[in-house]
């Protein structure tokens, strides 16, 4: 029998990926450095560690049994900016987080920002899964994700 999914594609994933304000699970807890403003949303997405599913097809990648969550917030106007996903247990897992400045739920590359553990180098294609990959044990997980936004024509990069 085929999975069901239930609600709109910009729900899924949401169940259970929003961390307790006391978690203590297998979770990411990450530091946003570097935003443009203080508008809009911060997108948060856990994949797979793998570069087929990285940055792939919501629906597929849950249809397939594997794992997806995401988290949203608004962009908090003052102080620093922490945001948390659940993960669905100990392991290696991929993740995004994306800058979304008019709150539109779709990506502009010319307006909105992107970001990814360990700062990988952003080019014209996505980066591999492993160059944005976070290890979770049992508990929160602590790291930062510095925010990339386009400039000029061709160059995508933190702000100077």
């Amino acid at each position: 029998m085929p999975l069901m999914l239930a609600g709109s594609l910009t729900e899924l994933g949401k169940a259970g990926a929003q961390c307790s304000a006391n978690e203590q699970g297998p979770s990411i807890k990450i530091e946003v450095l570097g935003l443009k403003d203080r508008q809009g949303l911060l997108k948060l997405e856990l994949y797979p560690n793998d570069d087929r599913d990285f940055l792939g097809d919501d629906a597929q990648i849950v249809r397939a049994g594997k794992p997806f969550r995401r988290v949203e917030i608004a962009v908090p106007q003052s102080g620093p900016v922490w945001i948390c996903i659940r993960a669905p247990g100990p392991g290696t897992y991929a993740l995004s987080l994306l800058h979304d400045r008019d709150a539109n739920h779709k990506f502009g590359f010319s307006v909105d920002g992107a970001g990814f553990p360990n700062n990988p180098k952003l080019g014209f294609s996505k980066p591999k899964a492993a160059s944005a990959a976070v290890r979770v044990g049992s508990g929160p997980t602590l790291t930062r994700v510095v925010m990339n936004y386009r400039h000029g024509l061709f160059s995508f990069g933190p702000l100077k």
